[in-house]
């Protein structure tokens, strides 16, 4: 398996802890603001995440995709990843 798949894998694995973690604490009636930081340590878990996909994604499939001359599937791309991440 290519490192950076490792790497994926493993902070998914750490945010489905998060998630539980996040679930029992709403079932055990955790303080608000505990639950909030929680929530919010799980979302920049996710953004992190993106980032490493689409790192590996720029540095590899739109290079690919450059070079063998498909230029403007290229930026197609690039723009619809940069437009998901404004959101």
């Amino acid at each position: 398996m290519h490192t950076s798949t490792q790497k994926i894998i493993r902070r998914l694995q750490i945010i489905e802890g998060q998630v539980r973690g996040l679930r029992e604490m709403i079932e055990k009636d955790a303080y608000c603001i505990d639950i909030i930081t929680q929530s919010s340590a799980a979302k920049q878990g996710l953004s992190n995440v993106e980032d490493m996909l689409m790192e590996g994604h720029l540095s590899h499939c739109v290079v690919k995709q450059i070079q063998s001359g498909s230029t403007k599937k290229a930026i197609g791309e690039v723009l619809k990843v940069y437009k998901l991440k404004r959101k």
